[in-house]
């Protein structure tokens, strides 16, 4: 009886676990707006079977509904068909299946594209593309289920779609730097082609993470050209196995509007977070802009006997778990070096001790290790709290 008493438990422990799991997935992170923008949960890379991933354009689209995303892009390769006997060769098509599926949906599809050479300038994405088939990929010998590349390609035909995506005014943005597979003759990953993208106004984004990978190379070439940072799933199968005890990547998008034109604006404007795995990308105005907007703190005069001491609540509105390190002028009863976990949709205390002389107002310096500045910088800032009493 006691065995199957045990049994019964874990059975009920691991249905509690698969709920929490599913709700992970399906609960529609909230991830609170910032002063004067609107945050929207955006994924910008995935793939179906009209190139090489393997589920039909709608499956996004109900992935993406599932996970309380407000934005995709479907970027088909304009270089590779997985399946050209069974679906005509349409870049378009795609993106026009889930504009369809998510009429009357709380979901916006925008156009896009994936230019995938395995030589320099490698992969990117185009999005908001009018005609994805009149992209170009001349530099390509067979990509009807291989991937062979022209031994004679010239530099004319690598740039050919780029030129084309700026002429559809697309925003352009570097996929995934560094992958092993690419020609390992030229290892530089901002190469001679990167910076002629980027004096032609073309290039404007990188993927300083893709697929729940962080990638601090990328990163830094966002801060050092002045990129917008991106993060993406890059999927092409079920994206629910990879995340299901998590959350999806997504790239945070700080938009006036919920519109194509909203959306773009922003991303012209650098205005967004990269969001996976618990950590967020940002540059010092959004990351504390999203922090600031998601915490929030109080102060409270207490009595210990005759010890007086303060009493600070942090509450975390937003679904975002986030590790701090907290330092005042007082001492932190409880938590050696001030590290604090703030979860989501919780309170933390914390207690202040040695007040002997109780001020009308004290400084909370904050610095929050799971969001990231910058590639060797986590945000600094700080609240600044007034007892009501």
């Amino acid at each position: 009886m006691k065995k199957l008493a045990f049994a019964f438990c874990l059975t009920l422990s691991g249905l509690a676990k698969d709920v929490a799991q599913a709700q992970a997935q399906s609960g529609k992170l909230h991830i609170p707006d910032i002063p004067g923008y609107r945050t929207l949960k955006c994924d910008f890379h995935m793939h179906t079977v009209f190139s090489d991933g393997h589920v039909w354009p709608t499956f996004r689209v109900h992935e993406a509904v599932r996970d309380g995303l407000d934005v995709i892009a479907i970027t088909e390769h304009i270089d590779y068909e997985g399946f050209p006997d069974e679906i005509r060769k349409d870049y378009n098509k795609s993106y026009q299946l889930a504009q369809e599926a998510a009429r009357g949906k709380d979901l916006l599809v925008i156009s896009g594209v994936e230019i995938s050479p395995r030589v320099p300038p490698y992969h990117h994405n185009a999005l908001f593309v009018s005609d994805a088939n009149a992209l170009p990929a001349d530099y390509m010998k067979s990509g009807k289920k291989e991937f062979v590349m022209k031994e004679d390609m010239t530099r004319a035909e690598l740039m050919a779609p780029f030129l084309a995506a700026q002429k559809q005014e697309a925003f352009v943005f570097y996929n995934h730097p560094g992958w092993g597979w690419w020609d390992g003759k030229d290892t530089t990953l901002f190469t001679p082609f990167h910076q002629e993208l980027l004096d032609r106004g073309i290039l404007k984004g990188v993927e300083v993470a893709n697929s729940g990978n962080y990638n601090v190379i990328a990163h830094r070439l966002a801060m050092e050209h002045g990129l917008t940072m991106i993060s993406n799933s890059d999927e092409h199968y079920d994206v629910f196995p990879r995340y299901r005890d998590g959350h999806r990547p997504m790239t945070l998008v700080f938009a006036e509007e919920k519109t194509a034109e909203g959306v773009r604006k922003a991303l012209l404007e650098r205005r967004t977070a990269a969001f996976f795995d618990n950590y967020l990308v940002a540059r010092q105005q959004e990351a504390e802009a999203l922090f600031k907007a998601s915490v929030h703190a109080s102060l409270e005069k207490q009595q210990r006997k005759k010890e007086p001491r303060l009493l600070v609540k942090l509450y975390n509105e937003s679904d975002i778990p986030f590790r701090v390190s907290v330092k005042s002028e007082y001492d932190l009863e409880g938590h050696p070096l001030g590290q604090v976990t703030l979860n989501p949709r919780d309170t933390a205390e914390l207690v202040l001790r040695a007040v002997w002389e109780t001020p009308r107002e004290t400084l909370l310096e904050i610095e929050v290790t799971n969001i990231l500045v910058s590639p060797e910088e986590a945000l600094k800032t700080r609240f600044v709290l007034r007892s009501e009493d």
